[in-house]
């Protein structure tokens, strides 16, 4: 089971950038799937993510600016980032818990945002 993450890159505070994942292999069903930013010290914090059949949750900087598409039959999610901030400059990693031969949690390898000032 793989992720393959896509869409960061480099923008300036205030402006907008999509990041997308795919999750390929034997994934048989998935039960959440979100995205998680990577602090200095390798902390990886939940930016938003949704649990199938249930409700988004966001993070409480984010709330209002970003927005989390998750697509359970399809195997995506999408990351909506609006009015970015030069604080949120970070790797972000698309993250799933999937139902393969086993339950498993797999972390896609991540994507790159900067945000000048």
């Amino acid at each position: 089971v793989q992720l393959q993450a896509s869409g960061g890159g480099l923008v300036q505070a205030g402006g907008c950038l999509r990041l997308s994942c795919v999750a390929s292999g034997d994934v048989r069903s998935i039960n959440k799937m979100g995205w998680y930013r990577q602090l200095p010290g390798g902390e990886r914090v939940m930016v938003a993510e949704q649990i199938r059949g249930g409700s988004i949750m966001y993070g409480n900087s984010v709330k209002g600016r970003f927005t989390l598409s998750a697509d359970f039959g399809k195997k995506t999610v999408a990351l909506q980032m609006n009015n970015l901030k030069p604080g949120e400059s970070s790797v972000y990693l698309c993250n799933a818990d999937v139902n393969s031969d086993y339950r498993v949690v797999v972390w896609g390898k991540g994507t790159q945002v900067t945000v000048s000032s």
